[in-house]
């Protein structure tokens, strides 16, 4: 640990050769202060003081009879090799759909068949769709959508009998309920519209009398 200097390295050799365990432990405790000073950065770190005796205890190569407050780690803990990091299950051509896709799918398969079940699916494979088109630039056809769903809910989860998004029951809500919002709006605005002439009329109508 070449951070820590030759200074201190000849601190715990020479701790190691003091006769008593009270020495020793008061030593160690002396050398744990000047590593803390050594190397300041390692306070902003979470159990500094433990990895500061871990330090310690390597440095004396794992041979140091002293009271630690921390169990000092073994030479086989240091050499086990980390364990291997599981990859998403997103990769390749299905990394753009995003976790919260692979949440959605797992809440559909737990549904039991109904009109929610349905509805859950066909929002999932709206939303992947405009996924696809978002990240790709390119438009992406229903087929292509429905094949990758079956993929990533491993065959679970099957919207091949729609032919197509456009003509399932949430599309037709969605933009019946946009169309309808629209209209109302400019029903709105047109009455808005006859009122404000109207006003302007009878306002005419006085002035001139």
């Amino acid at each position: 640990m070449p951070e820590y200097g030759r200074i201190i390295q000849q601190l715990v050799e020479r701790c190691k050769e003091l006769p008593s365990k009270e020495e020793r432990n008061e030593m160690a405790m002396a050398i744990i202060d000047f590593m803390g000073q050594r190397n300041p950065q390692l306070r902003d770190e979470e159990n500094y003081k433990h990895k500061l005796w871990d330090h310690l205890y390597i440095l004396a190569n794992h041979d140091l009879d002293v009271d630690s407050p921390y169990p000092f780690p073994t030479k086989e803990q240091l050499e086990e090799k980390p364990k291997r990091m599981e990859y998403p299950k997103l990769q390749g051509d299905f990394k753009f759909y995003g976790k919260s896709i692979l949440q959605l799918i797992e809440k559909a398969i737990e549904l039991e068949a109904g009109d929610e079940k349905e509805a859950l699916i066909e929002v999932i494979a709206n939303n992947m769709k405009k996924s696809y088109n978002v990240y790709n630039k390119e438009h992406v056809t229903d087929d292509v959508i429905f094949r990758h769903l079956k993929e990533l809910s491993e065959n679970r989860l099957d919207l091949t009998g729609i032919e197509s998004l456009e003509k399932s029951k949430i599309y037709y809500t969605t933009n019946n309920n946009r169309n309808n919002n629209n209209n109302n709006n400019r029903n709105s605005n047109n009455k808005n519209q006859t009122n404000k002439r109207r006003h302007n009329n009878n306002n005419n109508h006085k002035n001139r009398k």
